[in-house]
């Protein structure tokens, strides 16, 4: 007898078939839709939300970070400086969450059957690529309201680098949250800690706030949070305003990379035994 598939035990810790990723693309595709229409399957506006709640948050912080505590924008005006960081922001927040439960969700359906498990965070953060693109519409519209309204922006040719943007914060959020999921399959308080860091890494990144009015000592320090230079390079690329270093990104791409790395080990040691301690 021939058979079409053979499951073969993972002896080590790299061995990742990316082949057989690629044949249950058809599930990959599923668990994308999935994520995409579940979420707002039975509410009464739909997909607008995905407008509303970066439209919403942005009010918010014109009024308590702008209008209250007085935060500079850069010269930028203010809805679209916020937005700026909170479309780049919260797809990385979402992807970041949505993986580090990747074990304790999916449970159930990873001890019926099997499937690459790694197909289910990278579906997490497939699916989150939709919700940002219509998020970046919004920015555009926004974009090009002001543009007519005479505001000068500079947009400049490293709004290129948009696409590795991207890449870097699905690579960064998958990282830290494959790594997290594998973590909490036996330690679920790190579940509850993690969610309050990072509400916390927020106030880290310049997403409220410009790094330019930093000293240099203090951007340093700033640039150690890799989700940094990548806010900030969108805002330079898109608007010509804010901190853009070759530097800094190089850095985070590099630690994009290592993470990734250390997050697929991890993954692939506890995947195959977390059905006991899950």
């Amino acid at each position: 007898m021939k058979f079409t598939t053979v499951i073969r035990p993972k002896n080590k810790l790299f061995d990742i078939d990316f082949k057989e990723i690629w044949d249950y693309r058809d599930l990959f595709s599923m668990f994308v839709k999935r994520d995409i229409i579940t979420q707002y399957k039975q509410t009464i506006l739909g997909p607008t939300w995905f407008f509303i709640q970066p439209a919403l948050t942005t009010i918010m912080y014109m009024v308590v970070f702008a209008g209250i505590a007085g935060i500079s924008t850069d010269g930028l005006p203010e809805p679209l400086f916020y937005l700026a960081g909170i479309v780049c922001w919260q797809y990385f927040a979402d992807c970041l969450n949505k993986t580090s439960t990747t074990f304790t969700t999916n449970q159930a359906i990873f001890g019926k059957v099997y499937f690459p498990r790694l197909i289910v965070p990278l579906s997490t953060v497939a699916s989150n690529l939709v919700r940002m693109g219509i998020q970046i519409l919004l920015f555009i519209a926004v974009y090009i309201y002001y543009v007519l309204q005479g505001v000068n922006l500079n947009p400049n040719i490293y709004i290129l680098l948009l696409p590795i943007l991207v890449l870097m914060l699905a690579g960064l959020s998958l990282g830290f949250g494959i790594i997290i999921s594998s973590m909490t399959t036996k330690y679920r308080d790190l579940t509850i800690l993690f969610t309050f860091i990072v509400q916390l890494w927020m106030y880290a990144t310049p997403v409220i706030y410009p790094l330019s009015t930093m000293s240099p000592q203090r951007q340093m320090i700033m640039a150690i949070n890799p989700v940094t230079s990548i806010i900030e390079t969108f805002k330079y690329g898109t608007m010509g305003v804010g901190t853009f270093s070759w530097g800094m990104l190089s850095y985070s791409m590099v630690f994009m990379i290592i993470l990734l790395a250390i997050g697929i080990v991890v993954f692939n040691k506890v995947q195959r035994s977390f059905m006991d301690t899950v």
